[in-house]
Order: structure tokens, then sequence, then C-alpha cells
């Protein structure tokens, strides 16, 4: 396999504003409700993670805009409903945000857009918070909000609506910003200012109930504290952290300071705490995150007991998680970088953090024309990589020169209006660019002879159906053969539009709406009060030959569909026609997708019909990541063909793990996947943290690549068993001994017993911290010490060159004397955002693996302390 590594794609990941779960912690009804993570970013991005027991699945991103914010977000969980009998409908799960403006904004998960903005005679809001549950069950729930003029203003939830309901209390002065804000009861808020005071409201009567205050800030300081965040003890006591680095506990019931603990070298910007009380974590501008615990001596008081720097800037928002047996704190800032510390495990277990790059790659090529294409907010980049390995390493004279000039940025699209990208498309001769966004689907044609002149290049848009554009879409994929455009409308609809395009005549679309299985999910077992969320398409795929489609969702449903005509399957081991079943099981298909548009293509021999056998594909055991079709294309000659069926092989690689390959027309496993459960693969793959992001295929050779590694698994061969040895070298096989020790609480594996730290820590000083991190990282490190031995076992891997900037490097693999191997793995890579091909042209593979380095990220300036300038 012939490797680019590409650094030049520009992708700059967005700050981290905020953090919430859904559920915080265990929630008393038996059947619990599975809880989502939502991230706020700077760029107006919100993202929903899925804790899954420790795994950490980047199910959906709804992407912002220009000018667009969020800086805040609030869940609010409606109560359940016991219907008897064991049954139990969940509570409505809702999500709001606030950007720093005077709108409220509550999102459609199941759409993956905006449902509805509140706004009010107000000042822009700085903080808000959802009244809390009583005891009784109460529909009447109310978001409490803080602007940049002191006023305190209410917001009602109730008949499923968001409106603005009244100015609760104006402040005379508007001197006292309200920065933070936390419920102390249902009728009692905290609210933190930026006049050094902690003001208390009684929000039924609208009054203010006791105004504490911090004094003054340190001698050379502001004349007045800002008080970051404040957080409610399940006791009622009282936790700021304010801009002298302070974290100060107050009693709940006087409203008088019981004690300040002098925690971070600038400013206290975040607080979280465990569900039952016991613990406090901080999150400073000096990047330390801090753990608290109260003694059980005389007083109770607080004090430190662990403190570590996670992060390479602020640490801004924070959030603890406690379910089962996962106990992490999430936190994020302007690095980007979603770190999870372990809670109940602190200082024994390490820590995780989770790539700023995100699950679905942003780039993608045109493998003829040797064009990468990569998006960034509303910004489109065509790259050209101009020669291939094989000619590099033939005209390789001056190495560096050669790697230099081999790429080109062609073409920058700026794509008109305020929402980002979301995704995008391109043939692989590179002339039709599909682009989507939340609100429109936009078409252009490439057309160029020279690729290696930018000036050759020339665009031009093409005129889409309203019916194809008005609504935005999630996902858009083209054919491998150009003629078909699949496009996934608010999150769950499937639209398929047949593309015709000629020579001086404006190009034509006809459109057909998929039907998608119905799946008879009770009322009462819903996804966590997400509605029909869980049904959110996820994953798209084409055949090689452009004549199948299928998708899979986040409940792990797989639809197909084929083109009419090639619809011939095996069922009863008798070979039948069954278009007519197929065009009957529409009486089977979501309510939703049974529309008919006036333009749907009507030709017998262009219409898609339901695979006959689609209803035979399983249910996947878990949220599929990845989705793919293999190269080989029924009735073709194939020396990639292993088994009697003659049929497609869909792939699907599950959030655990479990690698699934399909023949999808006749519904069935494969017989190496019935061969090869999740407990036969190697054990460096079973022990992988991160997940893959997609695949490539070379014959029967499958490419899975993840942020941090890649990986091949030959679907001709069987993996070893444990009891072989390839190479001489156990390492290799799935019998090794396991680097990860003991049982994960969601974050990273549990520290070796001569690496523990001690749990009581009163004083951290620089090299302490310094030293910490680096057995982490040793430890890290040796994970993927197997590098270059498995690099041997596959060949020779040669570096051709390397920039000082690390912009482009070269690198090839070649075949193994003594056969071709089962599978290998390397960890060698930097955080990839992802890898395509280059050329299919031939049997040997070439890829670009495009790298995004944390060093590559451009941040704001960050606190120093006095010891980081000395070093």
């Amino acid at each position: 396999m012939d490797v680019h590594r590409c650094r030049f794609v520009p992708y700059q990941p967005s700050a981290i504003n905020a953090v919430a779960f859904s559920h915080p912690k265990t929630r008393p009804s038996k059947r619990s409700s599975p809880a989502r993570l939502a991230i706020g970013r700077a760029n107006g991005d919100i993202e929903i993670w899925n804790p899954s027991s420790g795994t950490w699945l980047q199910e959906l991103v709804i992407r912002g805009g220009k000018d667009r914010s969020v800086d805040s977000l609030v869940w609010v969980n409606e109560p359940d409903q016991d219907l008897g009998d064991g049954r139990l409908i969940i509570g409505k799960s809702r999500l709001f945000s606030i950007g720093y403006t005077s709108t409220v904004t509550e999102w459609d998960l199941e759409k993956g857009k905006p449902k509805r903005h509140a706004s009010g005679q107000h000042g822009d809001i700085w903080c808000f918070a959802a009244q809390p549950q009583g005891e009784e069950s109460q529909n009447s729930n109310k978001l409490i909000a803080g602007t940049i003029d002191g006023e305190l203003v209410m917001y009602s939830l109730e008949d499923d609506d968001l409106r603005f309901q009244r100015i609760l209390v104006r402040s005379p002065t508007k001197k006292a910003q309200m920065i933070s804000i936390s419920f102390q009861s249902r009728k009692v808020v905290i609210v933190g200012c930026s006049d050094s005071t902690i003001r208390v409201y009684d929000i039924a009567k609208g009054h203010m109930l006791r105004r504490m205050t911090l004094g003054s800030d340190l001698i050379g300081g502001s004349k007045d504290i800002i008080v970051w965040s404040v957080k409610c003890l399940p006791n009622g006591n009282i936790v700021s952290g304010d801009s002298t680095g302070q974290v100060c506990i107050w009693d709940g019931k006087t409203y008088t300071q019981a004690q300040r603990i002098q925690s971070h070298k600038s400013d206290a910007l975040s607080l979280a705490i465990s569900a039952d009380g016991t613990a406090i974590m901080s999150g400073g501008m000096d990047r330390r995150t801090i753990l608290y615990k109260q003694n059980t001596g005389v007083g109770q008081r607080w004090g430190k007991v662990w403190g570590r720097r996670y992060h390479n800037h602020d640490v801004k928002a924070m959030a603890t998680f406690e379910h089962g047996r996962v106990s992490v704190v999430v936190s994020g800032g302007p690095d980007a970088n979603l770190m999870i510390v372990p809670l109940k495990e602190m200082g024994r277990e390490n820590h995780r953090m989770m790539s700023n790059l995100p699950q679905q790659p942003p780039v993608i090529s045109a493998s003829k024309a040797r064009f990468i294409v990569s998006w960034w907010e509303r910004e489109v980049h065509v790259w050209v990589l101009q020669k291939s390995a094989a000619d590099l390493l033939h005209d390789s004279t001056d190495e560096s020169v050669q790697l230099d000039q081999n790429r080109k940025l062609l073409k920058t699209i700026v794509v008109k209006g305020d929402s980002n990208i979301s995704s995008a498309s391109i043939n692989q001769d590179g002339t039709l660019l599909f682009i989507s966004t939340a609100t429109d689907v936009k078409a252009f044609k490439l057309k160029h002879q020279n690729p290696s002149k930018a000036s050759d290049v020339k665009l031009s848009t093409i005129e889409l159906p309203t019916r194809l554009s008005q609504l935005g879409a999630t996902q858009v994929r083209l054919s491998p053969d150009s003629r078909w455009l699949l496009v996934i409308q608010e999150g769950s609809h499937v639209l398929m539009a047949r593309f015709e395009s000629k020579p001086a005549e404006p190009a034509a679309f006809k459109l057909q709406k998929l039907s998608r299985i119905r799946r008879q999910i009770p009322k009462y077992i819903s996804n966590g009060g997400l509605g029909s969320y869980d049904r959110s398409v996820t994953q798209v795929a084409f055949s090689a030959d452009s004549k199948m489609v299928a998708v899979a969702d986040l409940a792990g449903y797989v639809d197909t569909w084929i083109l009419r005509g090639h619809e011939r399957t095996l069922q009863d081991g008798k070979e039948t026609d069954a278009a007519g079943d197929a065009a009957s099981a529409a009486s089977d298909s979501d309510s939703s997708s049974s529309e008919v548009d006036d333009d749907m293509v009507t030709d017998a021999p262009d219409r898609w019909i339901r695979n006959p056998n689609a209803k035979l594909l399983p249910k996947l055991p878990a949220s599929p990541v990845v989705l793919s079709f293999s190269g080989y294309v029924p009735g073709a000659t194939s020396a990639a063909k292993k088994d009697d069926v003659d049929d497609y092989v869909l792939v699907a690689v599950t959030l655990s793990w479990n690698i699934l390959a399909f023949h999808p027309r006749h519904g069935a496993l494969t017989p190496w996947s019935r061969r090869h459960p999740r407990k036969t693969l190697p054990g460096p793959v079973q022990d992988l943290l991160d997940l893959p992001k997609g695949i490539m295929w070379q014959s029967s050779r499958m490419w899975l690549y993840g942020v941090s590694f890649l990986l091949m698994l030959d679907m001709g061969q069987d993996l070893p068993m444990s009891s072989e040895v390839e190479g001489g070298d156990s390492q290799l096989t799935q019998g090794m001994k396991r680097k990860r020790l003991g049982v994960s609480t969601g974050a990273g594996g549990k520290m070796e017993r001569g690496n523990l730290a001690p749990h009581k820590i009163r004083k951290h000083g620089a090299n302490d911290q310094w030293e910490d991190i680096d057995v982490v990282e040793k430890s890290r490190a040796d994970e993927s010490d197997s590098d270059d031995d498995m690099t041997d076992a596959e060949g020779q891997l040669s570096k051709l060159s390397s920039n000082s900037n690390g912009e482009v490097v070269l690198q090839t693999t070649e075949s193994a004397p003594d056969g071709p191997k089962k599978w290998w793995i390397t960890y060698k890579y930097r955080p990839i955002l992802g890898i395509v091909p280059m050329d299919t042209s031939n049997q040997e593979l070439e890829v670009a693996v495009v790298e995004r380095p944390t060093w590559d990220m451009d941040m704001a300036e960050r606190y120093f302390g006095g010891e980081e300038w000395e070093r």
C-alpha cells in the first residue's frame, strides 16, 4: 500500500464552551434510560455523545453557523409515566441552549436542527438553569435565566412549548452582571454575579432573600470578584468558584461562608459535584483539575486530595456522570479536547482524552482525478496530488522539493448562507460536487483538463429542484457511477435523486423517496425520552456497481434497496424473482416515508425497490460506526470470492467492535463473519479504545482506520487462533497478554500498582505534575510498542522523505516474503482526520492519510505560572 501523509488540509477544531448530561446520575426507575452528553462549541456546533458503558460514541453533530456560539446547555427531563405491568414510559428529554444573546433555543435531536426559539424584552442571557422536579409529578418546569443587565427572567416550558413568561427581578444599577446560576430547591435559586456577590432569590415571590459578599480581590487584582460558577450540594450547601482562584463553601441555611480554599493560581472557572455530594471538582484557568473530599473529623472541612493538569488550556466547562460502574467527570475548554477523568477512581485510574476530530471524517476524494476535498465550517477546499507514490519514487532527485510541489490547492469554495457544512460528496472524476447544510443542498460542476493548474479548473453551479434542497440534508452521497444522489433529510428520511447531465442542457433530477421498514417498537420502550432519535440515519453506503444502497441508524437497524431488475435472490434454496414482493412491501414502510412526489422516478428500469430479503438482516448488537460494501460485484469473476454465494458483501462495524459481514440479497451473515465473532479478533483489536471511522478495500483486505490506528483484516483468510504464532512473535496473536488492567469506570484503564499515586495529596509541585504525566504517557506508549514488530511482520515500511514542517510524507509498504498476512495494525500515525483512496485502477492501494497533530491547532493565549515561564 502506498501512503501519502498529508498535514496541509485545514481543519481547526472549535473550543468547548459547555457540557451537560441528560441524566447526571442513576435514575430510580428499573428501566433506566441511556444518558446522552451534549457538548456546545464556540462555532455553534452541538454534539450528542453516548457514554455507552465507557465507549463514548459521537452520535450526532448539529452544525452551527456564522457568528453563532453555544455557551451553555441545559437538559429538562419530564417525569416518567407508569403504565403498570412493568411498563414505563420514560419522560421526554429536551435540550436548550443560549449563546450570549437574548434568545433561548430548543433543539430537535430527531431532525438535527433548532425546534423553536424564544426571547423577551431583556438583555443578553449569560446563564440559565432548569427548575428541578419535585417529589410529585409536576410538568410546570421553568427555565430561570440571568442577564448581563442583572435581570432574572423566567421562561415557561408547559405544554411542550417554550415561551418568555416574565422578568422576576430587575437590577437598579445594571452593574451586577449575572454570570452563573444554580437551583438550591424548586423555589430558591443561587446566582453568582460580577460584583463580588452571590445572591439568593425566591422565584415564587420574585425578591432577593440574601446577598453574600466575597469582599475585595487579592492585592494588585481587580476591585470586584467574578463568581464564575456556583453549584448546590444535595444537603443544600453552596459551592462557588471565582476569579481569585478560590473555591468557597457556604452554609445553605444561614448563607454564611463556612470555608475558603485557595485552589488555583488563576480563576476557578468551572465546578462539578458528585451525585451523593461527597466530592467536588474544580477546573481553572491554570489548567488544573482538582478534587476535594470532606474530612470525617471535627468540623468536616473540605480538603484537596488530588490535582493535575489534564488540559492544555483553560478548563472552562465540567460535568459529572455516574451510572452503574461508570463514574467520570468530563471537561472541556479552548483546547477543544473532551477530557474524561475518573471520579471514584481518581488517582488509581488513567484519564482518557477524546480527540477533537469528528467521528464522521470531513474529507473525501475523487480517486480518478487525484483530488482531496475537505470542508470546515462554510469553506470547501479542493486539493490535487499530482504524482503517485511510484512516480515520486522513480523520479526522486530532490525529495523534499518533490513533495512540496506534489500538492496544489485548486479551489476554495465559500458556501453562501449562515449555516456550516454538514456533508459533501464528489464523484470519482472530480466533475460533480454536492454540498449540504442544515438548510440547503448545493451542487457544483468542475471542468478541468489539466488539474495541475488552478486556472484550468472552472466552477459552475447546478440548479437543484426545491424538493431536493429546501430541507437541507444531514448527509449526501454520490453513487460510484455518478448517476444517483442519496440525501438524508431531517435525520431519518431517505431521498434518492437520479442525476442526468447533458452538454448544453440544464441538469435534470428525478426524485424518489425510499421507504424504510417499519420497526414495531413498543412506545414504553423509548430511547430514553428522545422519541425516535435512535432512528436517525448515520451510515450510508453504495455498492461498487451502484445497484444497491444501504443505510443504518443509531438503533442498529439496516435498510437496503436495489435497482429494479437486480433483485434476484435465493429463498429456501430456490432462485426467485421477488420484484412483486418488494413492491408490495410498501405497507410495511414507515408512515412518514409513504409520501409520493409528482416528480418521482417512474421508469421501471431506473426505480429503486426494497431488497426482498431486507427483513432478514438482523438488528445490530450496538450502534454502527462504519458501513461499507466491499469491492466485489455479483456475477463478476474475482479471486476475492471465497464462498459459493454470489452476492454483495456489506460490512458493519458497531460501537462494541463487532465486525459483521452480510450477504444483503440473501439476508445472511457471510461464512467468514460466522467464523469470526468478536472474541476471535486479535488481542490488540479487542483492546482498542478508539472507534473506527472508515473502511477502504483492497481485494479481500479490509482496511479500517480510527483516530489513532490503521488496521488490516483479510476476509479471504481465517484469522489466527490463540494457539498459533505468526512470524515467530507471540505478541501478534490474539492470545497476547493484555496491557489494560482491571475494569474501567468509563475513563482509561487501571494504573499499574507500582505507579499508583497516594490518595491524599496536599501539595503539588511542578515537577510532580510533569512526572505524573510522564507515567501516564509512558503507559500509553507501552501499548503501541509493537508497531515496529507489526511493521516488520507486514513487510518493509520505507519512508521516502519528510518536510521540516511535516506537511507531506510518503510511505510505501511491500508484501511480506512468506505470503500475505491475515491481519496487521499500526499506531504510528498522528491523529487521523481521515483516509481517502487516491487510485483504484490497479490492485495496489494508494491512499492519502490526512493527519491533524495537536500542535497544529491555533489557540488563544493562556495563563502561565511563574515556574512555567522559568521552564
